[in-house]
């Protein structure tokens, strides 16, 4: 039988330059929330998939970018805490956008902060938006800033060049034990799984409006007789004019948004779940300490250095 091999993988790179949808793809499952906002992923989102005989642990981090407030330096902190935790790190860059700012800072920074022993590959993702001359030169411009392990052309969408990348990381993490179950693929409690999702449906709905102003909590998980699960969730916000939107005329929008979440949680748990919503009002969760651990971030990390 052939040694089994088990190691962390952390993608990082810009706020929406498609780790999230990687992370799914990779996984086969929806774990870790996609919409076109950017900061969408908050907490360090683990996703396990397997390939031959290895097992690879996804760190699914929020994007780097220059932070303003608690939330972004907490949030910033935990991605870099991620790639220094991981085995192999993964930096992915939109073709299209090429070797912005960001990424330069994300370079250097990678630079000060190498790990020994740690490998670290470049992903350009978003392939098909550029022509492939312009690929070759993006290539060896990002491989001049830094001497990558590997260079992988993948679109994460469409899945292409995705199971390339897989192998080679297969290859890449060191020989040991599994650390999950062969069928779990992700680490993340079901509670704050199904407020995750609700915060997709939230953040899909209310486009500009409010994404970043609230914070969805399971408060309440209860295992029914017949097999299904009552989920009591609260949302909050921070002013009463943001309940207002949140709940739209009549409490329609809310409706829309708990019927999406209630059939997207069913579906991910394979069972029926009752799922009831409320929004409250609480000007100051940007800084509660206990938001912060709910959301699997430090509340000590969004100090200002």
């Amino acid at each position: 039988m052939s040694e089994r091999r088990c190691g962390f993988i952390a993608l990082i790179g810009e706020p929406n330059a498609g780790k999230s949808t990687l992370l799914n793809r990779m996984v086969g499952a929806k774990v870790s929330i996609v919409t076109h906002k950017v900061q969408t992923t908050r907490a360090r989102i683990r996703g396990v998939a397997l390939s031959g005989d290895a097992q690879l642990v996804f760190i699914d981090t929020p994007g780097l970018f220059r932070p303003r407030r608690r939330l972004d330096r907490a949030m910033v902190s935990a991605a870099w805490s991620g790639a220094a935790d991981a085995d192999v790190v993964v930096l992915l860059i939109e073709a299209h956008r090429g070797m912005t700012e960001g990424v330069g800072a994300i370079i250097d920074t990678l630079k000060d902060r190498h790990v020994k022993d740690q490998v670290v590959a470049l992903a350009i993702n978003k392939i098909d938006r550029v022509k492939s001359e312009s690929l070759l030169a993006l290539t060896t411009k990002l491989n001049q800033a830094h001497e990558f392990a590997a260079t992988f052309m993948i679109s994460a969408e469409k899945g292409h060049g995705v199971e390339t990348l897989k192998t080679w990381l297969a290859d890449q993490v060191p020989d040991g034990p599994w650390h999950y179950p062969e069928d779990q693929i992700a680490d993340m409690p079901l509670r704050q799984l199904a407020a995750e999702i609700t915060r997709e449906k939230l953040t899909l709905r209310l486009h500009q409006e409010l994404p970043y102003q609230l914070t969805v909590e399971t408060e309440n998980w209860e295992e029914r007789p017949d097999g299904s699960v009552k989920i009591d969730q609260l949302i909050y916000v921070t002013r009463e004019g943001h309940r207002g939107i949140a709940l739209g005329p009549k409490g329609e929008t809310m409706k829309a948004i708990g019927v999406a979440a209630r059939q997207e949680i069913s579906e991910f748990l394979g069972r029926k779940a009752h799922l009831f919503l409320q929004v409250k009002v609480r000007p100051n969760w940007l800084e509660d300490a206990e938001r912060y651990t709910e959301m699997g971030l430090n509340f000590k990390d969004g100090n200002p250095k």
